[in-house]
């Protein structure tokens, strides 16, 4: 290994504190969310916090903001693929 491969990242407490704060925030906005009668776009406005908040906990948490552009890449082309079968999956039973 090189040395830029053994690269350690090390994030503050200020920013962990930071990105811990925006989930709490996010996780109120989804409960007041869901208390509001806007029929369909409930379930869609909940499931784009939720992942902001997968986004937030990959980046942050697990360190998937310092890796390679490659890994990057093919964990974004997972999560596409991903969201692919859940919205097949939301016309099968839509459709039922």
């Amino acid at each position: 290994m090189t040395a830029e491969q053994n690269e350690q990242h090390v994030i503050g407490y200020g920013l962990l504190i930071t990105v811990w704060v925006a989930l709490l925030l996010l996780t109120a906005i989804t409960v007041w969310v869901s208390r509001l009668d806007l029929g369909v776009y409930r379930t869609w406005i909940s499931l784009a916090i939720a992942s902001c908040k997968g986004g937030l906990v990959i980046a942050f948490f697990m360190h998937m903001r310092y890796e390679a552009r490659l890994l990057r890449w093919l964990f974004f082309v997972t999560l596409t693929t991903l969201a692919v079968f859940i919205g097949f999956t939301f016309f099968d039973v839509l459709y039922r």
